[in-house]
């Protein structure tokens, strides 16, 4: 077992012998002194611990620890709000004892004073509710604060230019470093009570494709939460939007990123990219069928155009429909080789024209009201890490 989910097994174990035993119970005591000990070896290393808890897993860092799936505390811990946990510092006994006691406050809803809520604060742990938009936040006790997590993605840019790499030099998908770039998405849009959209711009046009599928998911993740769907569902349009262009890593770069117009031959090229994208993910990996279907269907049109051509016309699906939105919108929004961005009026207006040919127009006028009603803030974050409110 890794040291991660040997120190959540010793915190569960440890809060479930302190609803039994009184304070200063020898068997109270030890459990904690166990916990403690398997937290403090965890500390030693060069990064800070730090869990999510999402449905039935557990995420470490961006690691999904798999021994852990229905893990019986995690769930415990989300529906009191705790979906969140980080240690800014190797902290001592009697601060985690302390940490637990308010962990055990909140789960068994005791009222929590503001003072001891301030002073937890100050312990070197953050802990909080994040996550997927209406998944436990109504189970949350109102005194609970959600963690503000820093918003620059960097991290994650540079795992899915690691990811394309993988992919140009023949290899399959790396399906958990796709999901944990997802959750990270999804764990920074929902930092505040508000859903934040961290869009990322970045300078080097060679890059845009790295930004532009970021931007995909996290437009996809809330366009889909909008619509109602699922919170499993959720993740998987944000994993479909990540990879929807993956075929574009068999684009030669001078093509990818010409600035003016394309010939013939290199505008074949790139139409080809949906079909490969589809063999990539089918080729890696069960679980992205989804993905695949969205990355052979992102450009086809609601009324059959687009491409790639289909044999046999057909309604592309829900996913793929959602996808098209995000994409279109993102690729007007910013920078591209070959123009200058949109401004937004002028996007959401073609987005407006072209409902019900090009587009899904209920998807439309849901993305549509996901910015117009305030329910999502967008962010601006560039390359210096610099976070802009639009």
């Amino acid at each position: 077992m890794s040291e991660p989910a040997r120190f959540l097994n010793a915190l569960g174990h440890a809060l479930a012998v302190m609803t039994l035993y009184p304070a200063d119970h020898p068997s109270r005591e030890g459990a904690v002194d166990d916990a403690y000990r398997e937290l403090d070896d965890l500390s030693a290393g060069p990064v800070p611990p730090s869990f999510t808890f999402l449905d039935d897993e557990v995420v470490y860092g961006r690691e999904r620890l798999r021994e852990l799936k229905a893990w019986d505390w995690g769930r415990r811990l989300v529906a009191a709000g705790i979906q969140r946990l980080e240690l800014e510092r190797r902290i001592s006994r009697d601060e985690f004892h302390g940490f637990l006691e308010e962990i055990l406050a909140r789960l068994t809803l005791s009222a929590v004073a503001t003072g001891e809520h301030r002073q937890m604060r100050g312990l070197g742990i953050k802990f909080g509710a994040v996550g997927l938009q209406g998944e436990a936040d109504a189970q949350a006790p109102s005194q609970l604060d959600p963690t503000t997590l820093e918003l620059t993605l960097g991290d994650e840019a540079e795992t899915l230019r690691w990811l394309h790499q993988q992919v140009q030099s023949g290899g399959p998908i790396p399906l958990i470093e796709a999901e944990a770039v997802v959750r990270s998405l999804s764990v920074a849009m929902h930092g505040d009570r508000r859903v934040v959209l961290p869009l990322l711009q970045l300078k080097e046009f060679d890059q845009y494709t790295t930004t532009h599928c970021l931007n995909v998911a996290v437009l996809a993740m809330a366009l889909a939460e909008t619509v109602g769907c699922r919170p499993s569902d959720v993740r998987a349009f944000g994993v479909a939007g990540l990879l929807h262009d993956i075929g574009k890593v068999r684009i030669p770069l001078e093509v990818l990123t010409k600035p003016g117009k394309l010939t013939d031959e290199e505008f074949a090229v790139m139409r080809r990219h949906p079909v490969d994208g589809a063999r990539i993910l089918m080729n890696s990996h069960d679980e992205l069928e989804l993905a695949a279907v969205v990355a052979y269907e992102h450009h086809i049109m609601l009324d059959g155009g687009g491409y790639p051509l289909l044999r046999y016309p057909r309604p592309a699906a829900l996913a793929s429909r959602l996808v098209h939105v995000c994409d279109v919108f993102d690729a007007l929004s910013t920078n591209r080789p070959y123009r200058d961005a949109w401004p937004l009026a002028k996007t959401l207006a073609y987005l407006d024209e072209r409902a019900g040919t090009e587009f899904d127009p209920d998807l439309v006028r849901a993305f549509r009201a996901m910015l117009d009603e305030g329910s999502a803030q967008m962010r601006v974050l560039h390359d210096d890490r610099m976070a802009v409110t639009a």
